[in-house]
């Protein structure tokens, strides 16, 4: 069963340890979410995963070969795909533009069926296809940086915050499009600071704290945890 994973992991800026031996892993066909205050290194194990920064130490393999230290172009290749926080959208591009570019990492580019694929996902984005994507609206800006990240053809998806900024019937419908791509064989590692939604959906679930896994377990069970309530549910959800 092909899976990702990661495997005694530390990252440093410069003299700075920002993670601590950190392992996990994603099986195939589910997702995975990552949970932790702001500044844990959330953000920075996945970019580390992406191949966006270089490990200090640790393996970080695709279905057993590894790709730890890899280019980011390289890993994209090896089916890893990054949607960062923030969107990184192309504003002065259009959406189709925007679209095709997640797939230059690929030997042999983009195709009418992947484009009809992203698009299936999120139907908002057809009509706006030769728009520029600075004028899009938040959400669909986070639309468009997932289905970009889905014309790479990933077999493993890292979402980075994913909800941020966004109103709450937006969020639904960006966490029912992750559920979907799941269903659709997509395997999913997710960082989400709306602790309680990200739990909800996901399979498996790591607490980071601090640049260390202090939890792991299934999602379910890490949900009614009383430690991870108090820290990130509040004392009330359940």
């Amino acid at each position: 069963m092909s899976a990702l994973g990661v495997s005694d992991l530390s990252v440093a800026y410069g003299a700075a340890a920002v993670l601590h031996g950190v392992s996990l892993e994603v099986r195939a066909g589910e997702i995975v979410t990552v949970i932790g205050a702001n500044g844990a290194g959330k953000t920075t194990l996945l970019k580390t995963v992406a191949g966006v920064l270089r490990p200090a130490s640790g393996r970080i393999t695709v279905a057993g070969q590894p790709i730890g230290g890899r280019p980011s172009w390289e890993v994209a290749r090896r089916g890893v795909a990054l949607v960062p926080e923030g969107r990184g959208i192309f504003g002065d591009q259009t959406v189709r533009d925007n679209l095709l570019l997640g797939a230059l990492a690929r030997q042999h580019g983009a195709t009418a069926g992947d484009l009809e694929r992203a698009l299936g996902h999120f139907p908002a984005l057809r009509e706006r296809l030769d728009r520029p994507a600075g004028g899009l609206s938040g959400g669909q800006q986070q639309m468009l940086a997932v289905a970009r990240g889905l014309m790479a053809r990933p077999r493993f998806l890292l979402l980075d915050e994913p909800s941020l900024g966004l109103a709450p019937i937006l969020v639904r419908e960006i966490f029912a499009v992750i559920a979907r791509l799941r269903d659709d064989g997509v395997s999913i590692l997710l960082v989400e600071q709306m602790a309680a939604q990200a739990l909800a959906l996901a399979d498996r679930a790591y607490v980071l704290e601090r640049g260390r896994v202090t939890l792991a377990g299934p999602a379910a069970e890490i949900r009614v945890n009383p430690g991870v309530v108090r820290a990130y549910l509040g004392s009330g959800r359940r």
